[in-house]
């Protein structure tokens, strides 16, 4: 009986994400007796599990979900829907149909632009938004949303009339559409239960780690996608992402570095990143684009990077 939908290396995927479940329960049961250093500690933990699962984790998942069950599937999405404190179905409706459909773009006239997560969006003179604004301003400002959606009982965390963005996504197939609005209601009824459980638990973790984990993290996130597109060409398909080829990065981020080629071929399972790179090679070297030395989290540290975004010519003339 076949389980896994592509390849069982998601197995690991889906061993990360039980064995985060059980820790950050773990971390809440244990706060009470904790000293100060494990606390922070614990702390730290907490950050960094949720900025790797919403940035390899969940991510992949949204793009191929692991399993043939669509049961096993939905059962996934609750699981990372309160290890990443939002819902995993309403990530691949936002991720895979909006960012990967407008691709970083650039802004309209009147400022705005189509891809909700652009480094664009309240740029000037054609130039990305700062990093502080663009990281912890759409930390907070996700942070807001999320406990909207969590706080959302009197419609029993249905997707409102109101949600605009989330519904112009879904499926326009009826059968799709139902079951993904379900499965976004569902994963928000189990974050809000999961923080019902955290805070009879321990009110002091959930308020003293847990949220500033939470908050925290969604601002690494944001540095993450920034440096994934900063000083990109958004005009060329082939330029328009970062790559890092690192290979100990790439083995323990499920190659997560091949993120030009990821967007030339998003529906490409992540082990077969490095064969995409090698067939769309011509391509990719067809025009100036940026390979970054470091992982994107570190992306500020690649100070000669070239600005393609301003002037295209600019990676023939920049090592």
């Amino acid at each position: 009986m076949q389980i896994w939908r592509t390849s069982r290396k998601d197995f690991f995927l889906a061993a990360f994400s039980a064995a985060q479940f059980a820790i950050t329960l773990l971390l809440a049961l244990s706060w009470a007796t904790a000293s100060p250093m494990a606390r922070v500690a614990g702390g730290l933990l907490m950050t960094l599990m949720m900025a790797y699962n919403i940035i390899v984790v969940s991510h992949l998942f949204t793009h191929m979900p692991w399993f043939v069950s669509g049961r096993l599937n939905a059962l996934v999405s609750l699981v990372n829907s309160v290890n990443i404190g939002q819902s995993v179905q309403a990530y691949h409706l936002t991720h895979v149909r909006n960012h990967h459909r407008f691709n970083n773009d650039r802004p309209a006239p009147d400022g705005t632009t189509r891809d909700t997560t652009s480094t664009y969006y309240k740029g000037k003179d054609g130039g990305h938004r700062p990093l502080l604004p663009y990281a912890v301003g759409g930390a907070v400002d996700s942070l807001y949303t999320r406990v909207k959606d969590t706080a959302a009982v009197v419609r029993l965390w249905k997707v409102g009339p109101k949600e605009e963005n989330l519904l112009s996504l879904a499926s326009r197939r009826d059968e799709g559409r139902v079951r993904e609005l379900r499965q976004v209601q569902a994963d928000r009824a189990v974050l809000f239960v999961s923080l019902a459980l955290f805070a009879a638990i321990s009110w002091q973790w959930t308020l003293f780690c847990y949220l500033p984990a939470f908050f925290a993290a969604l601002t690494l996130v944001n540095v993450q996608n920034y440096y994934r597109h900063f000083g990109a060409n958004p005009d060329a398909r082939a330029a328009d992402s970062v790559s890092h080829y690192n290979r100990v990065y790439n083995f323990l981020t499920f190659n997560d570095g091949f993120h030009q080629e990821h967007h030339l071929s998003p529906s490409t399972h992540w082990s077969r990143m490095p064969e995409v790179s090698e067939r769309q090679q011509d391509r990719l070297d067809a025009q100036p684009r940026i390979v970054s030395p470091v992982p994107a989290m570190l992306g500020f540290l690649h100070r000669r990077r070239p600005q393609l975004h301003l002037d295209p010519d600019a990676a023939n003339r920049v090592g």
